[in-house]
């Protein structure tokens, strides 16, 4: 695993890298999501990037980045979803072999899509302990280069890229808000967003049923402890300790929220400006609507992350926040 710390040449030699195969995504603006957050809020739109999520970016950068012998072997990883996805298109646009070890228990719709893009799916336990294991008997059997989701120098470095796009389009932010899971959009959020608005905030949005991330920023050292209990299926990773690191220098800040605000936050992003996210995303928004008086009157960014929501489940996440369908 590729556990160095990026830096910023690293997030800008990553976009010119995914450049031929990631899309731009757009910036977009609510005037109703303005006046609700009494904020003017700038989307990040990464719902509309390949695969549906922003993990494109990572996925392609350290795919791309393989020398061809290395390669040819293929990649392995671990992923509730959206980073299997990611992996998988990336190395079927190289033409090589991906192996995706899925927990047990995983949404369904983002399995459908790891195997549309042509990767082995591998089951296991739904623990991070069991992923490992089992992505390491993977890599053992096929000398596949194990790309780890987020505590990865390449994949935080491509992640990282959301972030250039959006500082470079809207320049003069007071703070950027990111979903906060295992840490990989955030650390290379941290690292664009120190070297191109360093008077700029950043706050990392973080389900208060998976909170290691505040643990670990209160303690000043990761803390694991507990097993995550959310509707963000996205954010239910351990912060890695290269993010963790990243983070901790960028005098970032968590805020955490709980998951009935997130699915109302949702369906006001679905309804306001009729943007399908997941609330692994949407949890951004609900930060900076939980929190009035640290975004009043400011020019927030906000990075929504990925849209691929499981329609099944709708009814019991509605019911999370008290809302009909």
């Amino acid at each position: 695993m590729h556990a160095a710390l990026p830096d910023f040449d690293d997030v800008l030699d990553a976009a010119a890298r995914i450049a031929a195969h990631a899309h731009a995504t757009p910036v977009l603006t609510s005037r109703a999501l303005d006046a609700q957050a009494g904020a003017r809020l700038h989307f990040k739109a990464e719902h509309l990037q390949r695969i549906g999520a922003f993990k494109f970016r990572g996925a392609c950068n350290a795919v791309f980045a393989l020398d061809e012998a290395t390669a040819a072997r293929g990649v392995v990883t671990h992923s509730s979803g959206n980073h299997g996805a990611a992996l998988a298109l990336a190395a079927r646009l190289r033409g090589i072999p991906c192996h995706v070890v899925v927990p047990e228990g995983a949404v369904r719709a983002k399995l459908a899509a790891i195997a549309h893009y042509g990767a082995q799916l591998h089951a296991c336990a739904p623990t991070i302990a069991a992923r490992e294991a089992a992505c390491a008997r993977v890599q053992a059997a096929t000398g596949a280069s194990v790309v780890h989701p987020y505590a990865d120098a390449r994949v935080i470095a491509g992640q990282g890229t959301a972030a250039l796009e959006l500082l470079r389009e809207v320049p003069d932010l007071d703070a950027v808000v990111v979903p906060l899971g295992g840490g990989g959009l955030a650390a290379g959020a941290a690292l664009a967003v120190r070297a191109l608005a360093p008077g700029c905030e950043l706050f990392l949005a973080e389900p208060e049923g998976a909170a290691d991330g505040a643990r670990s920023f209160a303690r000043g050292a990761l803390d694991h402890d507990g097993v995550p209990e959310t509707v963000c299926d996205g954010l239910r990773g351990t912060l890695g300790a290269p993010n963790f690191a990243l983070l901790r220098a960028s005098g970032a800040r968590v805020l955490t929220v709980d998951d009935a605000r997130t699915v109302a936050a949702m369906r006001l992003l679905w309804t306001r400006s009729k943007q399908l996210v997941e609330p692994s995303s949407a949890i951004a928004l609900a930060a900076v609507l939980a929190h009035p008086a640290l975004f009043a009157g400011r020019r927030v960014g906000v990075i929504l992350s990925g849209g691929n929501v499981d329609l099944d489940a709708l009814p019991g996440l509605f019911a999370i926040a008290g809302e009909p369908v």
